[in-house]
């Protein structure tokens, strides 16, 4: 671990399990898509992390991008809750020393449950222990769980890890779909104790039709691409903004929605930063949504639009202090 060590200050991230550096393969690894990033994963990734310590080894994550349901079911709305930056991030603070993306692509899709422990666990990582949850499944048609990955590991050396559920006061399994729901009917502090932290969009910022200018509310806005749309309406957030290596957070007020008072006809997001007046354009943007102020509306006039977005934005400040 020693060598480990020395060439890993922060978090590496492969984007191939070929021709690694002897010092990462033998690692510990969790396996999983890991979408939120939400207490349940954390406990396999945990339990990963504790394999790779008492062995002396890299504690690593391999995930999959884009997500299979991607793949297998294109025509779905959008339901990412953590497109592959946010996922990194979230893994990188939990403490791992690598992250693997495998491509999930038609290939990809058509290994066989012993093609992926052969190719990815065996040839690519040398895995050294598998850590993976209870309902893991993997190969071409679903063909591997977690008795199939226990056997493999008899026959290839390694040792596995299978994860129970792990519930919360009300003794329900977190998941990743009850925080798609709990979004979806914005609750978003119930979504965020399963997380554990609030849910986040970033992006970078879009140049709009800067109504919000002309009425002293001036907005940064994100598209929202392959996120999971959330209720559609106001919310109290944070939101973050690059500054060089770090991030510096402002309360404000966002609108997540069409914008039908205006004719709009796609879903995006519009955040107004209380106390801050540089120029956001082109730049990249943190918002976690941290309360549900109200539904999107329409309104009979504009300036019935920006009376609401008065008390709106003085609703936002009074739930974030």
């Amino acid at each position: 671990m020693a060598d480990f060590a020395t060439i890993c200050g922060a978090m590496l991230i492969y984007r191939h399990t070929t021709d690694l550096p002897a010092a990462i393969r033998g690692c510990a690894v969790a396996l999983g898509n890991f979408d939120g990033v939400h207490q349940g994963h954390r406990a396999v990734i945990d339990a990963a992390k504790q394999a790779a310590r008492a062995k002396g080894v890299p504690a690593a994550v391999l995930t999959f991008e884009p997500h299979p349901r991607s793949l297998f079911r294109p025509d779905d709305a959008p339901f990412r809750l953590t497109p592959w930056r946010i996922k990194a991030r979230l893994v990188e603070a939990l403490g791992i020393d690598a992250l693997f993306e495998v491509r999930f692509d038609e290939a990809f899709s058509h290994l066989t449950a012993d093609e992926f422990v052969r190719q990815i666990l065996v040839d690519g990582l040398a895995a050294s222990h598998v850590v993976a949850g209870y309902d893991f499944v993997f190969g071409h048609k679903r063909g591997g769980d977690m008795a199939f990955l226990r056997d493999a590991g008899e026959r290839f050396g390694f040792t596995v890890t299978e994860v129970r559920p792990v519930a919360g006061p009300d003794a329900t399994a977190y998941s990743s779909t009850r925080v798609r729901q709990h979004l979806q009917t914005g609750e978003v502090e119930q979504a965020a104790a399963i997380l554990d932290h609030d849910w986040e969009i970033e992006g970078r910022v879009e140049h709009g039709d800067k109504r919000g200018r002309t009425i002293g509310f001036p907005t940064a806005n994100v598209e929202l691409g392959t996120y999971l749309r959330p209720r559609l309406g106001v919310y109290a957030i944070m939101a973050g903004v690059d500054e060089g290596s770090r991030t510096v957070w402002h309360k404000g007020v966002a609108n997540i929605g069409r914008r039908p008072t205006v004719g709009g006809l796609t879903e995006r997001l519009e955040a107004h930063l209380f106390d801050f007046d540089g120029d956001l354009y082109g730049r990249h943007l943190r918002v976690r949504l941290c309360r549900f102020i109200r539904p999107e509306m329409k309104f009979d006039s504009f300036q019935a639009l920006k009376d609401q977005i008065v008390a709106d934005s003085a609703k936002a400040r009074e739930l974030l202090d």
